[in-house]
């Protein structure tokens, strides 16, 4: 593979690929589970395309071909891995874009190295990349890079889209390098967002901050560049779901799961990475307390609680998951019968095959975070009902319920609203769920991952390297 030519350059935190050892103890690469590479990998394949991402841990890998795509690994250091990654990415942004749930943590050590490991993912992406391609980069790990390739590369069409909510500016202006992170992303010539509300929240803070003039979805710079800030909610594979729900062995799978469980008179599920912005703790308490107050039995109801492994190493999440461990043997302590508890919990992650059964079994699935760029378990266990049926108790917080308007929607602060959703979705009628669920159903099929990828492209293609004459001012402000 050259390093230099390519009309298409994704630029991401993580390359699309994990390292596996297999019984015999020889590494391969393996595809990462997830929509987005399968989304980006048709765009990738029609433009020559090259993905540049960190493959995880220290060991430097040379440039590697995986199902015929182009990937090219940039190594960190344990250090850039404790500042850059673990620090300012996730101690730093992370909470602060998600509602301040948690506490963040500014270190002038973590932003100096946040700027440089971004200089390096952009002085790569500016090496591959063809005259006049296209670049797209990912999410909050790499906001400066856009303005960084811009100055190396002035020729680009570059789009940058955030995975991940984007606060408003009340939060926002806590961060010692406010200016910094809006320049950074001021270099894309199109900037995408989760919701109308979070383009919103950077067009305001860009104009505050840095002083530029702004119309509706627009910022006019200096130097006679137009950038636009405009939503695309991001999806799934909802036919692929569907097909593999459909399928012989998930069929049985889920009925297996059923029959484990004792066949229950309803299966409550949550599946999440374990993160204190989830609110697993919270929607625990709340089904620990319905059992306690005889509105549910352990023989009518268990709840099942996926937590897929986070960022074990940091001490938020050590402690996270402490906590959630207790409360689970307490409610089973104390609600539980032999052979029936309360709370199934899973401190684990499952192949694809088996969240699909797991979305089969479940009558009453319960995505309620505090805060949520998207929620794309929401979207899955609509996918995987080819039957119409199940409910779907959604936090109004997660970007899904913009979407997913026929879901039971819940404040995930509000304990007693919490309980009542789940009680509503537990006895609701069959007709008002396929109701609820065909509605739903037709808006993933129609607004699947594809279409996603599609118009964010075609959106890219129409902006990139637009121009306005409008006599603008440099910038002034702080």
């Amino acid at each position: 593979m050259g390093d230099v030519g390519h009309d298409l350059v994704i630029v991401a935190n993580r390359l699309p690929v994990d390292r596996v050892t297999d019984a015999k103890g020889k590494s391969a690469w393996r595809r990462s589970p997830g929509g987005l590479v399968s989304a980006i990998e048709p765009v990738m394949r029609a433009h020559d395309g090259v993905w540049i991402g960190w493959p995880g841990g220290t060991q430097k890998f040379k440039p590697f071909k995986v199902d015929d795509l182009d990937l090219v690994p940039l190594a960190m250091t344990a250090e850039e891995i404790e500042e850059h990654y673990e620090g300012f990415s996730n101690g730093t942004l992370w909470p602060l874009y998600h509602d301040v749930v948690a506490k963040p943590e500014f270190h002038r050590e973590w932003w100096d190295t946040y700027v440089r490991v971004n200089r390096r993912f952009a002085e790569r992406a500016a090496e591959l990349a063809a005259e006049g391609a296209t670049v797209w980069v990912h999410d909050y790990q790499l906001q400066l890079v856009p303005q960084m390739l811009r100055e190396l590369r002035p020729d680009l069409r570059i789009g940058f889209y955030l995975h991940i909510p984007f606060p408003p500016a009340e939060l926002f202006q806590q961060l010692p390098w406010r200016r910094q992170i809006l320049e950074g992303l001021l270099g894309a010539d199109l900037v995408g967002f989760q919701l109308p509300g979070a383009a919103q929240n950077f067009i305001r803070l860009v104009r505050q901050r840095v002083g530029h003039k702004t119309h509706r979805d627009l910022v006019y710079l200096p130097d006679g560049r137009t950038v636009r800030a405009a939503a695309f909610p991001i999806s799934i594979d909802a036919g692929g779901f569907a097909e593999l729900a459909s399928s012989e062995a998930v069929v049985e799978r889920a009925a297996a799961i059923r029959e484990a469980l004792g066949n229950p008179r309803r299966i409550f599920l949550g599946i999440d990475r374990l993160d204190y912005t989830k609110g697993i703790y919270a929607r625990l308490r709340a089904f620990g307390e319905l059992i306690s107050d005889g509105d549910l039995t352990v023989e009518d109801a268990v709840f099942v609680q996926v937590a897929v492994p986070s960022r074990e190493r940091v001490e938020h999440y050590r402690n996270l998951r402490d906590d959630i461990e207790r409360l689970v043997g307490r409610i089973n302590g104390d609600l539980g019968r032999i052979g029936r508890p309360a709370v199934s919990y899973l401190h684990t992650s499952y192949p694809r095959e088996e969240m699909a059964a797991l979305y089969r079994a479940a009558d009453v699935m319960v995505v309620t975070p505090y805060r949520d760029g998207m929620n794309l378990v929401a979207k899955e266990y609509v996918a995987c009902r080819t039957e119409e049926d199940g409910a779907l108790v959604l936090s109004e917080f997660a970007g899904a319920a913009d979407e997913l308007r026929q879901a039971w929607l819940v404040n995930p602060y509000d304990m007693n609203g919490m309980k009542a959703a789940l009680l509503e979705a537990y006895s609701a009628d069959p007709k008002e769920l396929t109701r609820r669920m065909r509605a739903m159903r037709r808006q993933i099929a129609q607004h699947d991952v594809k279409a996603w990828a599609d118009s964010f492209m075609t959106e890219l293609e129409d902006d990139g390297q637009q121009g306005h004459s409008k006599t603008v001012r440099p910038a002034t402000r702080s």
